[in-house]
């Protein structure tokens, strides 16, 4: 039997390197709380009867299950990284879509918002309420950054 999700939480990070894009990512996922974690990359389904539950500490070195929207850049931009979530009207599970650009955080929202319209379209649903978690992140000059956002999803009872 392949494992089914029965909780998530919502995270995200933002951090700035002299060193690296790379590095300011580790510390963005350090600060968000899921950077000693072995992550697997996740598409958006949310699966009947999953709830949501606040961030908790995991296992170091975990196979953890997540959608995760990561933006890196370089000195003088603004980027932004997101998650939107929503659960559909009829009960049956929902869906998470994720969005990364060169721009600010309500920009990021305002796409988000599209992804989940369209998403619903698709598949001719509705949603109870979509939940939008976004980061912003203006990297000063000699350094790299990065911002990330994250559904995060746990096996636990």
């Amino acid at each position: 039997m392949f494992p089914l999700p029965t909780k998530f939480f919502v995270t995200c990070g933002k951090a700035v390197s002299k060193v690296s894009d790379l590095n300011a990512f580790d510390q963005a996922l350090i600060l968000a709380g899921i950077g000693e974690q072995n992550l697997v990359s996740v598409s958006s389904v949310l699966p009947v009867g999953v709830r949501k539950m606040p961030r908790k500490e995991l296992p170091r070195g975990m196979v953890t299950h997540c959608v995760l929207a990561q933006m890196r850049g370089g000195e003088g931009e603004t980027i932004s990284a997101g998650v939107a979530y929503g659960f559909r009207a009829d009960g049956q599970g929902g869906y998470v879509a994720e969005g990364h650009m060169h721009g600010t955080k309500k920009n990021m929202t305002q796409i988000l918002e599209w992804k989940m319209d369209e998403m619903a379209k698709l598949r001719r649903i509705k949603f109870k309420k979509i939940t939008y978690v976004a980061e912003e992140l203006d990297i000063p000059l000699d350094h790299y950054g990065a911002c990330l956002a994250s559904v995060v999803f746990t096996f636990d009872d």
